[in-house]
């Protein structure tokens, strides 16, 4: 069976370890918990015909406290670059990790998942930003660990791009 390390990346709180926990087990709990280091979760998917064996790399979030360590990232056959919509420092902070998982990593398929949609009335990122960021070629997911929406497109999609790769 074929087996690829995901890893989330993004700011802290953005929801990660909720959208693995949505995924993988498919519970949303409201309480908060701090992830500290790295949390290795694993789900087995099927995409066209083949098992593929994931196993989900939960990285602390970045804040001014703690850096991301790009040693966590070795051996990532993609992430998953998680935003909070609701506060827009972490859409930025998103790019910034970006651009620093690919100068670590080289281009490794990610998608950009703009997390929280659940609660749009507060989001707090433009449309003309996404809209930039898909005009770069990105792939960009709305979610809500929450409710569910989107999670399993998110895993299933780079799923798919990791084995086109």
């Amino acid at each position: 069976m074929l087996q690829k390390k995901i890893c989330m990346v993004g700011a802290f709180a953005t929801g990660k370890t909720s959208l693995v926990a949505r995924f993988v087990t498919s519970i949303f709990s409201e309480q908060y918990q701090t992830t500290v280091g790295v949390k290795i979760d694993k789900k087995t998917v099927n995409i066209e015909g083949k098992e593929l064996n994931l196993i989900l790399w939960d990285l602390h979030g970045e804040d001014e406290f703690q850096k991301l360590r790009m040693s966590y990232l070795r051996g990532s056959s993609g992430y998953l670059l998680v935003v909070d919509g609701t506060r827009h420092n972490t859409f930025d902070k998103a790019l910034e990790l970006q651009a620093r998982v690919e100068n670590t990593l080289g281009k490794i398929p990610f998608i950009l998942v703009m997390n929280k949609f659940d609660l749009t009335e507060e989001w707090e990122i433009d449309v003309n930003d996404i809209n930039q960021i898909k005009a770069k070629g990105w792939i960009v997911i709305n979610t809500s660990a929450k409710s569910g929406m989107g999670v399993e497109e998110v895993f299933q999609t780079i799923a798919k791009k990791m084995l086109e790769g």
